[in-house]
């Protein structure tokens, strides 16, 4: 038995949901989101809020519980709060802005690397070395911070390169005479 799955998800004020078959769609004050569930389980809406219920006692099916509970829950959290990450910039040199819809970072390449934001994601840049990435939609968050942290990750010698706000980078010894 699924301990997240059996919980159904509170909607708070401000924020309906409408089940259609397998699709699931919220709407709250920061926008609104959709999500298609697989067919092994079974989405109704009630006085308590979503429940998400498999349909048959398969494997399968228990296993895909817990996850679009937490799919459902992760859409009502995003209309209502949204999602944020924070990534680091450590290195000479390193930085980064925001111009317009492009995100221009300075990796220590010969050339700087653009990278165009998505749309439903805001990007701001407190300072050149702190960047906080936005959204209701806690997939494409992540997605997108992935994506900038991937041109240039942290290398374990020095420790130059853009990581996650907190991430430990393990550090190995250099070379000795």
């Amino acid at each position: 038995m699924s301990r997240i799955g059996k919980k159904p998800v509170a909607l708070p004020k401000g924020v309906t949901a409408s089940v259609d078959g397998q699709t699931v769609k919220v709407k709250g004050p920061k926008g609104e989101l959709k999500v298609t569930l697989v067919p092994e389980v079974s989405v109704s809406t009630g006085d308590g809020g979503i429940s998400v219920a498999p349909r048959e006692e398969m494997e399968n099916a228990r296993a895909m519980w817990g996850l679009s509970r937490t799919l459902v829950n992760n859409l009502v959290v995003g209309v209502t709060e949204g999602f944020t990450s924070k990534l680091e910039i450590q290195g000479v040199g390193y930085r980064a802005a925001v111009q317009g819809k492009n995100l221009n970072l300075q990796l220590g390449f010969s050339h700087d690397v653009v990278y165009p934001i998505p749309a439903g994601i805001a990007i701001t840049a407190e300072k050149p070395t702190m960047l906080t990435v936005t959204g209701i939609d806690k997939q494409l968050v992540g997605q997108v911070a992935a994506e900038i942290r991937a041109y240039r990750k942290p290398e374990p010698y020095k420790g130059k390169g853009v990581r996650y706000a907190g991430e430990y980078v393990r550090r190995k010894e250099g070379k000795k005479k």
